[in-house]
């Protein structure tokens, strides 16, 4: 008899909750993590503290803005950059903990150390070899090299690096205008520092829907981040306590330098494979370096399956959940699902950006007929009552059956806005439904409702 049912190597969001529905299902589950806490890359160095930091420098920038012009007078309108820190850190310290009750609440084995799979069915962990009926594969990722730069996380960092400085940098050259790169610049600029974004292509955030993109580049601009778009990393030197930027502009070619206290290299993620010992398992991997998996989120070896960042498509912390309970599931013979279609998307700058869906830009390629319904948050009362009017909602309808396509938000709680679309797409939903639906006054999801009027015959409050 095998020592478990289930065996789950990684116990980050995809891997901790694969292991939880498992034994939630009746199965005798483990998960193996050598990290000395329980969450991945999301809860110890990603999601969680950063999180924190938009949330405590957001405080900030609103007691600087907004509060004398709501009667508010808290005193020396300062920071302590510890304190704020130690914050992050009691918010990680509360959630990594919550894992581990979980674990116990629910039965599941932390087996503490660093795996390698053996072959189908064995899993070894130092000297002990753990057999299982079925493995599931949740190593997550880390983030992506840039060719030639030498990160040394005090001066020339990643997104880890940036979270744990030991002070605010006077000026820093961001890499990459994704949405790594843009909360982080966002924390960092409200707290005084002069923020630089190099960007190689023409636009940020890429995935976004082409509008929110450049309205969202156009807000966080007023906030102080600068961008030089269209310009390629030549290379990325430390220089005793600075670093020395060198980039060429793609357009006309020309090249430039640029010396800044810290360089955060925020060029995106990729899958963690190495060392797990999956080569020699005989598991198959993509061009990009991800595990290969069926649409049932099997490897082609029997009994190994694989999840999360570690597998292909979008690099999102919720489709590893997503997928861990569809493993969990899978395995325990049940009906496992993932709608690929209806994941949304956050940025946690201000204001927020949210999307789930198609963009504009792909409707128009797949030479869709759609109805765009748009409404700005400057119609919204509550908006403007709390200075948060910057910003609109589109939602995309298809213009035979209204449908409900996509959704894409750039204004305040977008990333809790937007899984009232997320219902809605999952249930088939035509924008007419949203419209029909009454919402309670004043909150900002009215919104939502104004720009699926929009869809109809007019909003109301535009």
């Amino acid at each position: 008899m095998s020592d478990y049912d289930i065996v789950v190597v990684g116990g980050g969001p995809g891997g901790y909750v694969c292991a939880i529905r498992a034994a939630q299902l009746g199965l005798r589950a483990a998960c193996v993590e050598g990290r000395s806490t329980l969450g991945g890359t999301c809860l110890n160095v990603g999601c969680i503290p950063s999180k924190a930091l938009l949330h405590a420098s957001h405080m900030y920038h609103e007691s600087r803005q907004n509060f004398e012009k709501m009667g508010l007078k808290p005193g020396a309108k300062s920071f302590d950059w510890k304190q704020m820190l130690a914050y992050k850190d009691g918010a990680i310290n509360d959630n990594t903990r919550g894992i581990e009750f979980l674990f116990k609440k629910n039965k599941v084995d932390w087996i503490k150390g660093w795996a390698r799979v053996r072959s189908a069915g064995k899993v070894a962990v130092g000297d002990r070899v753990v057999e299982t009926r079925d493995i599931v594969v949740a190593t997550g990722s880390e983030p992506t090299p840039l060719r030639g730069v030498e990160v040394d996380e005090q001066v020339i960092v990643t997104s880890t690096g940036a979270l744990a400085l030991s002070n605010i940098p006077k000026s820093i050259v961001v890499i990459g205008a994704g949405v790594i790169g843009l909360e982080l610049g966002s924390v960092f600029a409200r707290l005084g520092s002069e923020v630089t974004v190099l960007e190689y292509l023409e636009h940020a955030l890429p995935e976004m829907d082409g509008e929110i993109s450049k309205n969202a580049r156009r807000f966080l601009a007023r906030q102080g981040l600068k961008f030089k778009m269209g310009a390629e990393v030549l290379s990325v030197e430390r220089k005793g306590n600075k670093a020395e930027v060198k980039f060429k502009l793609r357009k006309d070619g020309s090249e430039h330098d640029m010396a800044a206290s810290t360089v955060l290299v925020a060029t995106g993620r990729r899958p963690v494979v190495g060392g797990f010992g999956l080569e020699e398992a005989g598991i198959e991997f993509a061009e990009n370096g991800a595990i290969k998996t069926d649409s049932r989120l099997s490897t082609n070896v029997k009994g190994i399956w694989a999840i999360g960042d570690a597998t292909e498509g979008p690099m999102l912390a919720h489709k590893a959940e997503d997928e861990g309970i569809a493993a969990a599931e899978l395995i325990a013979g049940n009906a496992g699902h993932v709608n690929y279609q209806v994941i949304p998307s956050v940025v946690y700058t201000h204001p927020e950006v949210a999307m789930v869906g198609c963009t504009e830009e792909q409707l128009k390629q797949e030479g869709k007929d759609y109805v765009s319904g748009k409404f700005s948050f400057m119609g919204n009362g509550r908006a403007k009552a709390v200075f948060a009017s910057s910003g609109f909602v589109k939602i995309l309808a298809d213009k035979n059956t209204d449908r409900v396509l996509g959704c894409h938000v750039i204004g305040p709680s977008a990333g809790e806005l937007i899984h009232e679309i997320c219902v809605a797409m999952e249930f088939g939903a035509a924008a007419e439904d949203l419209a029909l639906t009454c919402h309670a006054h004043p909150t900002f999801s009215e919104a939502m409702r104004e720009a699926a009027l929009a869809c109809g015959d007019g909003a109301i409050h535009a």
